[in-house]
């Protein structure tokens, strides 16, 4: 078997145009967030490449998971730093945040694997993964609308090369793409390049040290709730894209360690939390090359790059609808494994409770339905789980016991 075909041991430069397919694919969430809420850019760029390798560090270098900015943590930060008028507040409550994670990892670790794992039998964990990617359709559909054109000529680049091409070119239909709609947007004249043409060449990122206020840590903590139960979403859907259980090796406390550690860095430094991005799955799922090695190479690329402004510069002009057509094959393809791991666990819906735990779940994740307890808001994935594991607990498993619907 060819180290292409087999998806591990990528050698050469082939593995250079692998890791920038994954910093594209990253780039446009992982800026956004920082975007949103006053942090610079370049520093999560640089937060994110370092979170990446610890993360890699912590679990063996197993795991093909790059770690980017969170959009969980944007309202506690936006509303801390109103409120106290110092974004290092709302950083330094991102830094206790990621230290309970650690928690978290204590907790399944005492508990043990097997317990964990019963609580996530495969109804709930595909259902788990179809929402994780239907759930961000509609921030590709918001993107793409930005201008169709453009994400259409991208979308169309990506379904090309991944459907008619054979070897290399197959595996990076994610870059190709976003080469092609990036050429499009161009010749439409519908990127601005003053911003380039102003920056310096190099810079240092804008570390802000944190700082710390207890009302501005029991605002952001409790969120971490709600980003645990998506942060098993988010290694169970790895793991199934790649063929292996991370859940049990390296296992779920040591990912959700690396997690934590890396969230705590980045609140320490000035940056946003980190979380494990799907975005970057979806890529896996689609070449099919799961060298850990290769998002390791995506994280190193985004650490030299937080030190170039002028190529940060080029970077942010990639237009929206760019990566937005990007992400309808992205996203789709999260929901197509979680399909697909139905399928192959031979989840039988003709029982009831399967069926039940699969449509509440899924009308919960889908549907927009939240949660609010005191500061926390549960939704998405992380209520949906909740009422999935809740489910599964309590509802009687009778074997071929039909519902009418």
């Amino acid at each position: 078997m060819s180290d292409l075909s087999s998806g591990y041991k990528i050698r050469g430069w082939k593995k250079y145009v692998f890791s920038l397919q994954h910093f594209i694919a990253m780039f446009g969430a992982t800026v956004l967030v920082p975007l949103l809420t006053g942090i610079d850019p370049l520093l999560a760029l640089f937060t994110a490449g370092l979170g990446t390798l610890l993360f890699h560090t912590v679990t063996g270098f197993k795991v093909p998971v790059f770690l980017g900015s969170s959009f969980a943590f944007i309202t506690p930060i936006l509303i801390v730093r109103d409120k106290l008028g110092d974004l290092a507040y709302s950083t330094g409550a991102i830094a206790i945040a990621g230290l309970v994670y650690l928690l978290f990892a204590l907790l399944v670790n005492l508990v043990g694997y097997e317990k964990i794992k019963k609580l996530f039998p495969p109804v709930v964990t595909g259902s788990m993964i179809i929402i994780i990617g239907l759930s961000l359709s509609p921030v590709a559909i918001q993107w793409s609308s930005s201008n169709w054109l453009i994400s259409l000529c991208t979308l169309a680049a990506v379904i090309f090369f991944s459907a008619f091409f054979k070897g290399f070119f197959s595996m990076i239909p994610v870059l190709m793409g976003v080469l092609i709609g990036y050429t499009v947007a161009v010749a439409t004249g519908n990127i601005d390049f003053q911003a380039v043409t102003q920056a310096d060449w190099i810079g240092l990122p804008k570390f802000v040290f944190p700082k710390f206020d207890i009302s501005a840590i029991l605002m952001t903590v409790p969120l971490t709730i709600a980003t645990f139960m998506e942060h098993v979403g988010d290694i169970t859907t790895n793991g199934a894209v790649v063929g292996k259980d991370f859940v049990k090796d390296p296992g779920l406390h040591r990912t959700l360690m690396g997690d934590g550690l890396a969230t705590s860095l980045a609140g320490i430094l000035g940056g946003p939390a980190n979380t494990t991005y799907s975005e970057n799955t979806g890529v896996l799922a689609l070449t099919k090359v799961y060298d850990p090695s290769v998002i390791r190479g995506a994280a190193i690329l985004a650490i030299v790059l937080a030190f170039f402004s002028k190529f940060g510069s080029v970077l942010q002009t990639i237009p929206q609808s760019v990566i937005g057509g990007v992400s309808l094959v992205l996203f789709g393809m999260i929901a197509s494994v979680g399909i697909r791991t139905l399928v192959n666990e031979k989840v039988d819906f003709a029982n009831s409770k399967n069926l039940l735990i699969g449509a509440v779940m899924l009308t919960l994740g889908i549907g927009g339905a939240s949660l609010t307890v005191g500061n926390v808001e549960l939704k998405g994935v992380a209520l949906s789980a909740i009422a999935g594991i809740t489910l599964n607990l309590i509802l009687p498993d009778k074997d071929k016991k039909k519902i009418n619907v």
